[in-house]
């Protein structure tokens, strides 16, 4: 039997009477759309965020473009993120209106390299034909970005950090969890995540309270707080998040914890496993991870990614295309750019089966294939 990447089938069988439970509590009353386990929810994200205010939302995307709406961006403001990461991230400042500046990554932690990022700032700001207005680190793979680094950065130049937590929503960041440490966070809940729902969700989080009110009122279409529902004060969106989503989170964020540490456990193994085989990954002194994903490095991907699959073990790649080749942003003139650590983890990274579930048989089973075919 092949071995799953991700295994959403043992989670639920788990947790399957209290996810039922909440479900069928939703089909009862009947509240299908932000009904009461919303603002639930949104109560027990803040309180494990350590944050004042959570706001839930449709998915990870819109958990961007909100906060983005609030900056009221056009196309000369410039927003600073990493290269090396998925679409959303640069998609959500398109639709904010902003124009995404791209920039390398560290080459260990694959996050957003401060290097990179001042070098970019201080172009820009050189050039002239943009503003800089903001900076969007990305909590790759599970691990938080080097805020302390970052921060300084931001503050020197004025610009705003919404942190993309999509992929490390909760990794333990110097006494912080990864979520809770830029000026507004965002996370997605897709079911890939390491806390997923069973459809498209996401949250916004903060500790400024009128921001907050401000994100309430862009997520249903701009209303008012009048209580009238036609009292639209400001252009916003349907960002609403559907109330049998956030009834299966309740539930699943109850074991989160459990969850992180058996992840934890796996990538554990892995990398005593793997030590010497492949390039492992890697968490910085004073974080932890939440591994999203377990990603590697070799010089032979193709070779190494048809042994597995031959062993029925699936991989995947994040990310071939680092964003500034993509096809919608090449009238940005960033294809021909020099990020050269994006360019070359590009061609060699993949990641391996990872879920907190995964067997140490399994572990052994995979690890036996690299062992015989990887070459660093």
């Amino acid at each position: 039997m092949s071995i799953p990447f991700i295994d959403l089938k043992t989670q639920y069988n788990r947790y399957k009477s209290e996810i039922d439970q909440r479900v069928l509590s939703v089909l009862e009353h009947g509240q299908y759309i932000m009904g009461p386990e919303v603002s639930e929810l949104e109560s027990q994200l803040a309180d494990f965020l350590g944050v004042k205010h959570a706001l839930a939302c449709s998915s990870g995307t819109d958990a961007l473009v909100l906060p983005l709406m609030t900056k009221s961006l056009t196309a000369v403001d410039a927003v600073f993120i990493p290269t090396f990461t998925f679409f959303a991230t640069a998609e959500s400042v398109s639709l904010a209106g902003g124009t995404p500046v791209f920039v390398d990554i560290d080459p260990q932690t694959y996050n957003m390299c401060p290097e990179s990022l001042e070098a970019a700032i201080n172009r820009v700001t050189q050039e002239g034909r943009l503003n800089p207005r903001g900076i969007i680190p990305v909590d790759l793979f599970g691990i938080a970005a080097d805020y302390k680094r970052i921060q300084p950065i931001a503050d020197k130049h004025e610009l705003f950090v919404l942190e993309d937590a999509a992929q490390g929503f909760g990794a333990g960041y110097f006494g912080q969890r990864a979520g809770g440490i830029g000026d507004v966070g965002a996370t997605s809940f897709y079911p890939a995540k390491p806390l997923g729902c069973y459809g498209d969700g996401g949250a916004v989080f903060t500790n400024d309270s009128s921001l907050h009110e401000e994100l309430i009122s862009l997520r249903v279409h701009g209303q008012g707080h009048t209580g009238d529902k036609y009292d639209n004060i400001r252009i916003g969106m349907n960002g609403r998040m559907d109330t049998i989503q956030a009834a299966i989170l309740i539930e699943k964020l109850a074991h989160y914890a459990e969850e992180i540490e058996l992840r934890n456990n796996v990538a554990q193994r892995y990398t005593h496993r793997l030590q010497g085989v492949v390039e492992t990954p890697i968490v910085p002194e004073g974080q932890e991870s939440v591994w999203a994903q377990y990603s590697v490095q070799v010089a032979n991907r193709d070779e190494v990614r048809e042994a597995l699959a031959q062993a029925g073990i699936p991989t995947a790649v994040f990310y071939p295309t680092p964003i500034h080749r993509s096809t919608a942003y090449k009238s940005l003139g960033s294809e021909n750019s020099s990020f050269p650590v994006s360019e070359h983890v590009s061609t060699r990274i993949f990641s391996l089966p990872m879920h907190p579930y995964l067997s140490e048989e399994q572990i052994d089973t995979i690890c036996a294939v690299l062992v015989q075919t990887a070459k660093i």
